[in-house]
């Protein structure tokens, strides 16, 4: 009978798998194509000058994000406690298609237009500086 390999310790695993930190916000009712040009403003930007940028832009998606890429920190800092807000950076921000609902619009002469209320899914990815 052959011998089973003795499987790594849990040390050694830890170690050689790199820590990424993410956030995901889902369904939200506005369209992806709004907040693209705000998540590509702020990809592979330090999380400190990110949180700036998004803190005094005027748009709604803005304010999504910035949600999202303040979660995501959350969950690095309460994960690593050795990490500090200034060794953060934001590795990707993606801003996927989610469902679409379904409106009914009434027009004149008795006809009806599908009105489509696009949502989408925000996902952050937030990893350390120094790798």
């Amino acid at each position: 009978m052959a011998k089973k390999a003795a499987a790594p310790s849990s040390k050694a695993a830890e170690n050689t798998v790199p820590m990424v930190f993410r956030a995901e916000s889902r369904f939200i009712i506005t369209s992806p194509y709004k907040i693209r040009p705000v998540a590509d403003l702020v990809r592979r930007k330090s999380y400190p000058d990110a949180m700036a940028l998004l803190e005094n832009m005027p748009h709604k998606g803005a304010k999504l994000i910035r949600k999202t890429v303040k979660s995501a920190a959350g969950n690095a800092l309460d994960r690593n406690k050795k990490l500090d807000e200034d060794m953060l950076y934001i590795k990707d921000v993606e801003v996927n298609e989610g469902p679409r609902m379904k409106r009914i619009w009434f027009r004149g002469r008795g006809r009806a237009d599908m009105l489509l209320k696009r949502m989408c899914h925000i996902i952050v990815v937030i990893d350390e500086a120094g790798k």
